[in-house]
């Protein structure tokens, strides 16, 4: 599903991710660990299809990364650092919106029944503006449920969250697996990473370690 051949990415003279190899396969859930800098957000990113390795190539869901750039975003969603909500519409609104831009119409019944599963739907008509982190990381995880994607992306999805909202992604990864969907998320937290990594990785000055899972340790993440 997700397959990175000897990514390399740099700015100017300075090199951020240096022969990365990555296979993660269906059904898999990959957990990327490493200090700040080292270069995780980088990677989802490229993967994403928002940035362009400098050297090396991708593939997800068999497309080359850089050909099929329009099909993969179809089937892929990332949940980056930014919710990218809009301020002045209500949480209706905002999940109409971003799934139209998929090509995605959404029954009002669909809306509601994804609002009531992150635990938000008292709040639905209610503008984003008014709504704390962890109302707005609940709303962008919607967003997800509803395009339900082949490829989930996750960049630090546990800031923000409280414990039931914590639950509530963890929940949604394992549906994704699940259904063999693919999950790669960046954290530094390998508490609440564990019970739904399949496996993990370091990052460290742009170098990728793959790791056991269950033999992480706090030492190992900074």
């Amino acid at each position: 599903m997700i397959a990175c051949h000897a990514i390399g990415k740099s700015y100017g003279h300075f090199q951020v991710l240096h022969d990365v190899n990555l296979s993660i396969a269906e059904g898999e859930c990959f957990a990327l660990f490493g200090p700040n800098g080292a270069g995780k957000t980088t990677l989802l990113n490229i993967l994403a299809t928002l940035q362009r390795p400098s050297t090396g190539y991708y593939e997800i869901l068999g497309m080359h990364g850089l050909k099929d750039k329009d099909t993969i975003r179809a089937n892929l969603v990332f949940l980056a650092h930014g919710t990218h909500l809009y301020d002045e519409l209500n949480a209706k609104e905002n999940l109409a919106f971003a799934l139209a831009l998929r090509g995605h119409r959404p029954t009002d019944r669909d809306v509601k029944q994804v609002l009531d599963r992150v635990a938000i739907g008292a709040f639905a008509d209610m503008k984003i503006r008014h709504f704390s982190a962890g109302m707005k990381k609940r709303l962008a995880l919607a967003k997800a449920m509803l395009a339900k994607p082949n490829v989930l992306l996750l960049d630090e999805p546990f800031t923000a969250l409280d414990t039931a909202g914590t639950e509530i992604l963890r929940a949604y990864v394992r549906e994704r697996l699940s259904e063999n969907g693919t999950v790669l998320l960046s954290t530094h937290d390998h508490d609440k990473t564990r019970p739904i990594a399949s496996r993990a990785g370091i990052l460290r000055q742009g170098t990728l370690q793959e790791v056991a899972v269950e033999g992480l340790k706090s030492d190992d993440l900074v």
